[in-house]
């Protein structure tokens, strides 16, 4: 099952046979001080190197998230979609719980877009379905309804089933553009949690091949080391079914390993894609030490 995204002029398929989706986290001013004062000022300048880095790093896909406390979230969503557009062709998330905002991405938007996020609240999936079929983007969907977020992934599955029932059977949305959140909780906070996380995915998996993403940086939040615990925590999930993540793509040790899970997990034909990087980061590392590359013999063919 592939979902599909679009920008103006590039493609980027999910899927489990697919190289793993990384997209990128860092066009988001909660807990960036500097830059939710730079938004509120109308000061977007620091988008521009949050792509470049981005980009450089390895992203396929960028979130947006423009949620600024006492500024105009739909017209900051609106200028930064236009601007991240000028800036790289790939596809974009866009990321609000307010439905005037994601109306004003979407509309914005060239391409079709990833919806970040609705829920299993009858309320939100009236509210924000009916617009995310209108505008033919796909959406991430989270199993949390009114009453909990859901500890035990069996339950978690039921709203899944709820939501599969919803956005395919009554909105109509195609079920390759319904990807679910298994929740990512922090390990932090409680050691079991990761391994619900994992025994949600396999149980979504299983039963429906829906693809799924979740936000990796949550698992390692307040623990020391953040990106080994990524860098471990990824290919786990990877393995029994997570087939993106909003993760940090600015991230050596992170996206290493997920490039290495792909290899590993024969989704990098001939590891085509891991020589090319690795070659690639040796001509990076010789140009930044300033050594001089051998040059051919004069008269040599």
């Amino acid at each position: 099952m592939h979902t599909v995204l679009r920008s103006s002029s590039r493609e980027v398929l999910i899927g489990d046979d697919q190289p793993f989706c990384i997209i990128g986290e860092r066009i988001n001013p909660t807990g960036r001080r500097i830059f939710q004062e730079q938004l509120r000022a109308g000061d977007l300048s620091r988008i521009e190197i949050d792509v470049a880095d981005q980009v450089a790093g390895g992203a396929m896909v960028l979130d947006v998230n423009m949620g600024v406390p006492l500024a105009d979230e739909a017209d900051l969503m609106t200028k930064a979609v236009r601007l991240i557009q000028s800036l790289t062709d790939l596809p974009l998330v866009i990321d609000s719980s307010i439905i005037e905002v994601l109306e004003a991405g979407l509309s914005t938007y060239e391409g079709k877009a990833l919806v970040n996020s609705v829920t299993a609240e009858d309320e939100r999936l009236e509210a924000i379905l009916p617009l995310v079929k209108a505008h033919g983007a796909a959406v991430i969907c989270l199993p949390n309804d009114e009453e909990e977020i859901p500890e035990q992934p069996e339950r978690r599955l039921e709203l899944v089933r709820k939501i599969v029932e919803v956005a395919h059977g009554h909105f109509g949305l195609p079920l390759e553009d319904i990807l679910i959140d298994p929740l990512a909780m922090p390990i932090g906070a409680d050691t079991v949690l990761v391994r619900r996380t994992l025994e949600t995915i396999s149980l979504v998996r299983e039963e429906f091949g829906l693809n799924m993403t979740l936000g990796a940086s949550n698992v390692s939040f307040g623990m020391p080391d953040r990106a080994a615990i990524g860098a471990s925590f990824l290919p786990m999930a990877m393995m029994v079914g997570l087939t993106s993540a909003i993760m940090d793509a600015r991230s050596p040790t992170i996206v290493r390993a997920v490039k290495a899970a792909d290899l590993l997990l024969d989704r990098d034909p001939w590891g085509a894609s891991w020589i090319a990087r690795h070659r690639a980061e040796q001509a990076d590392k010789l140009a930044s030490d300033g050594a001089d590359v051998p040059a051919a013999p004069i008269g040599a063919g």
